[in-house]
């Protein structure tokens, strides 16, 4: 029985899936699967059957899952305490918008005034608690995300509004993957205006989804500050609807002070300077190329 194990075993118990547990991992279907058999067996109990589109625990799973738990989270502090104090690796996981615009400028603003080695990825809100706890992330940020040890503070204030071509369809919805994550302001936004799934369209992308709209396509979500420039060339105009402008925030979540990172700690800091502040609401803005540094590595979980 390892760690590995027992991590695949709560991810998929509390995400109820392979799939959404591989997504989350950053590994294969398969390295879950294995890993999920090898616990089977060690353990002689199915731990999880499927009901439906869903794992579901048994009697054995239920008693193992508080006990798993436990002792993944305590594998990441064991390692965590090998170097006290250090600064280390910082994993930044957003949802899909604001890791399509934000992450490259905010994180390369970051690394540039901090000698640490940043990198980002997607996830859904839902999967957030699971990987703070399982210190497979160091700092959220989008919704406001709640859980047993994790703070949740908003680090800006938007408005959600709906665009489209001045003379394009109003009988279609084009969102990208955040419109997908139930817990999201775009999925927010469209049950309030009360929007049927069969007239949402999903985008791989929110850029693509707004070019649909610039191309008549239909209408589209979005943060306001985020498509100021095709409102300004008049690509885009507003559409005033029941529901908008939406007030939303975008929401920094770690673990309790105690428990989190020095990186994350830094980070969060960070997160309150002017700087960061103007990065947020103008990302398009682009950065010196003397002061340009790439992020290192690009993880997609979602």
């Amino acid at each position: 029985m390892t760690l590995s194990q027992l991590g695949a075993f709560v991810f998929v118990a509390r995400l109820g899936s392979v799939k959404a547990a591989a997504r989350a991992l950053g590994v294969s279907e398969p390295a879950v699967s294995q890993s999920l058999a090898q616990l089977r067996r060690h353990l002689g109990d199915p731990l999880l059957t499927r009901t439906g589109d869903r794992m579901v625990l048994t009697e054995g799973g239920r008693r193992l899952l508080g006990i798993a738990a436990q002792i993944v989270a305590l594998g990441a502090e064991a390692v965590a305490a090998v170097q006290p104090g250090r600064v280390a690796g910082l994993h930044v996981v957003m949802d899909a918008g604001l890791a399509e615009y934000v992450a490259g400028p905010l994180v390369c603003l970051f690394t540039q005034r901090k000698s640490v080695d940043a990198t980002t990825g997607v996830a859904a809100t839902a999967e957030i608690p699971l990987l703070l706890s399982s210190r497979l992330a160091d700092v959220a940020l989008g919704a406001q995300v709640s859980g047993e040890g994790l703070v949740s503070r908003p680090v800006l204030r938007c408005r959600l509004i709906v665009v489209g071509a001045p003379r394009g369809r109003r009988d279609q919805w084009l969102v990208g993957p955040s419109g997908t994550d139930p817990l999201s302001d775009t999925s927010r936004l469209l049950r309030l205006l009360r929007v049927p799934e069969s007239q949402v369209r999903v985008f791989a992308n929110q850029t693509a989804a707004w070019k649909a709209a610039t191309e008549g396509s239909g209408l589209a979500p979005a943060t306001a500050h985020l498509v100021t420039s095709q409102l300004r060339r008049g690509e885009l105009v507003a559409i005033e609807t029941a529901a908008t402008p939406l007030a939303a925030y975008w929401y920094a979540t770690a673990l309790e002070p105690p428990n989190r990172s020095v990186a994350a700690g830094t980070f969060l800091d960070f997160l309150t300077t002017p700087a960061a502040t103007q990065v947020m609401r103008t990302p398009d803005d682009g950065i010196p190329r003397s002061r340009f540094r790439p992020p290192i590595h690009v993880s997609i979980w979602s």
